[in-house]
């Protein structure tokens, strides 16, 4: 299993990021997907997963209403639109499989992650 995530960057208080996971090494459409974000210090939180079967979508109560999970089965891989940025969002963006509910995501597998800098 291979999960590569990339859009991450530095963006102002207010502003937008894309970030796009690619997957491959297994079958994208028989597991859900989604995000953990960790910032220094803190531990892990899952922010955002969806299913294939039903299309169910979880979001995290801190960035509900902001950001937008989606994902695309032929090109085997998820993204996350984020909106209204903010500084306390500055963390790395971590994709992972697993199964999603919920209570979030519960992973099996898990990228490096791309850094997600939010300036005031």
């Amino acid at each position: 299993v291979q999960l590569v995530e990339s859009g991450g960057g530095l963006v102002q208080a207010g502003g937008s990021l894309r970030l796009s996971c690619q997957a491959s090494g297994y079958v994208f459409e028989h597991h859900a997907i989604g995000w953990f974000r960790q910032a220094p210090g803190k531990g892990r939180e899952a922010i955002s997963c969806i299913r294939t079967n039903d299309g169910f979508a979880y979001y995290s109560d801190s960035v509900k209403g902001r950001f937008t999970i989606s994902r695309d089965n032929a090109q085997n891989s998820v993204y996350l639109q984020m909106n209204s940025l903010k500084p306390e969002d500055s963390a790395v963006y971590i994709c992972a499989r697993g199964y999603c509910s919920s209570l979030g995501l519960d992973s099996d597998a898990s990228g490096q992650g791309t850094q997600v800098t939010v300036s005031s």
